[in-house]
């Protein structure tokens, strides 16, 4: 009895804990510093409790709200909620430093300047939320309570200049290259985020004029220290990138600027300067540069590093659409169309091609049978985990039903059409099993036969 007791009792004080939580958060939403007071007056364990769940707490709202006076009370009643990372994976700094709010950024590093290191969603720091968001003085701020925080780089490699040039803030990227320039930090600048590219290549990428500019202008980088014939993953310097897509306006210009200041291309490089980045770059094969050809094959080809496996499914998707798609269309209006009107040789409603050329009907309904239930197994396997998995496969098999009816309807002859409701058949089935089969066969290993005496001998 006793125990049933304390269990209702403590299920009573944590419903009552969650209602103060919702009432706190109100409060932290509107900062009303004077209810903050009362409710903690009244019961002097909730932000305890708080603290203790985890997740989002009313510093993180007040920051978003951006209350200054709410964010100094919270702090002197419960400073470590400054540390905490929210569902998003953003401490209050990170909030204040997105929001280019400069006072209570500052309110926040007086805690402890290391806050500024501290690494949130995608191993994100303050400074990489300022820099995305063109928050300069922010910016500033943060560099002057951690100059180190400037070599710090996301999950993705990449420095806080990338994360600048990406998101087009030009301002920002010139007190970061002027940071840079008086610590002595100027080599950052050669960063390469995850596909090897430099500031320098994705500035060209996207045609950023001024940011080009700024990066060759030696009064900013020193052109001993930037590295502008640097290859990315796909063998690419910055020229290269340039002059692979070369059709904006500016674009000669660019080019002007980047062989002024000593840019060329991959296939100019000697073969000692080659054999230098062969282990983190593709522009090698066997000793010799790659053709432009190649270059650009390499660019576009599937990297199990920057692809993920969500975005090459949804690609997969497309394209098996598409097959399924054009294949359905072929068989509704088949080459040559059909037949318009009944006359001695012919039936209306009846493929044309059938008519004249009945082998070379059957290799077209083949081959397009082929593709068309091919891709509708890769749709299915895509799927497989999908909700409403069951009703997308009904879809199918009615799709499939109607294929085969049309296929065969218009099968000028009725041994065509016989041998076409097999093949309809059959070939859902058979599809996976035969691609899973060669798959299989093709990527088994190839044992070599051992040379006999004989063979040995000769």
């Amino acid at each position: 009895m006793n125990s049933s007791k304390n269990m209702l009792g403590s299920d009573t004080i944590v419903v009552s804990f969650r209602r103060m939580d919702e009432r706190l958060c109100e409060i932290a939403r509107t900062g009303n510093v004077e209810d903050l007071l009362k409710l903690t007056e009244d019961h002097p364990l909730l932000l305890h409790t708080v603290l203790l769940e985890g997740g989002e707490n009313p510093l993180h709202i007040a920051c978003i709200a951006g209350h200054v006076g709410f964010v100094k009370k919270v702090i002197e009643l419960k400073k470590e909620f400054a540390m905490e990372l929210n569902q998003n994976g953003m401490t209050p700094l990170h909030i204040a430093s997105a929001a280019g709010n400069i006072e209570i950024a500052r309110e926040l590093l007086k805690i402890d300047s290391n806050l500024c290191l501290v690494k949130g969603r995608e191993q994100r720091i303050p400074l990489h939320c300022a820099a995305v968001k063109g928050r300069v003085e922010v910016v500033e701020e943060l560099l002057g309570a951690s100059g180190d925080s400037i070599a710090y780089v996301t999950a993705r490699n990449e420095s806080v200049l990338h994360l600048a040039v990406m998101n087009y803030q030009y301002e920002v990227l010139k007190v970061l290259v002027e940071h840079l320039k008086k610590f002595n930090k100027e080599d950052i600048v050669n960063q390469k985020d995850v596909q090897g590219s430099t500031v320098l290549h994705l500035a060209v990428s996207r045609r950023q004029f001024e940011v080009i500019s700024l990066m060759l202008d030696e009064e900013f980088v020193n052109k001993s220290v930037l590295d502008i014939n640097s290859l990315n993953n796909a063998g690419l310097t910055p020229l290269d990138v340039l002059l692979i897509f070369q059709s904006e306006a500016g674009d000669r210009e660019i080019e002007e600027m980047l062989r002024r200041a000593g840019g060329a291309r991959a296939r100019h490089f000697s073969l000692q300067s080659l054999e230098a980045d062969r282990t983190a770059t593709s522009d090698v094969d066997e000793g010799r540069p790659q053709s432009p050809a190649k270059q650009l094959l390499n660019y576009f080809k599937y990297d199990t590093i920057k692809d993920s496996p969500a975005r090459v499914r949804n690609t997969l998707l497309v394209i098996a659409v598409l097959i399924a798609t054009a294949t359905y269309q072929a068989v509704l209006s088949p080459p040559g169309g059909v037949w318009q009107d009944d006359s001695n040789d012919h039936v209306a409603g009846k493929s044309v091609m059938g008519s004249h050329n009945p082998i070379a009907y059957s290799l077209f309904l083949v081959s397009n049978s082929v593709g068309f239930f091919t891709s509708l197994h890769i749709i299915c396997l895509l799927t497989n985990a999908f909700p409403l998995h069951l009703e997308l496969q009904i879809s199918i098999f009615a799709l499939i039903f109607t294929y085969d009816t049309c296929m065969t309807a218009i099968a000028p002859s009725s041994r065509i059409s016989i041998m076409f409701t097999v093949i309809s058949i059959v070939l859902p089935f058979l599809a996976p099993v035969l691609s899973t089969g060669l798959r299989n066969y093709l990527k088994a290993p190839r044992c070599e036969l051992p040379l006999t005496s004989n063979s040995n001998s000769r």
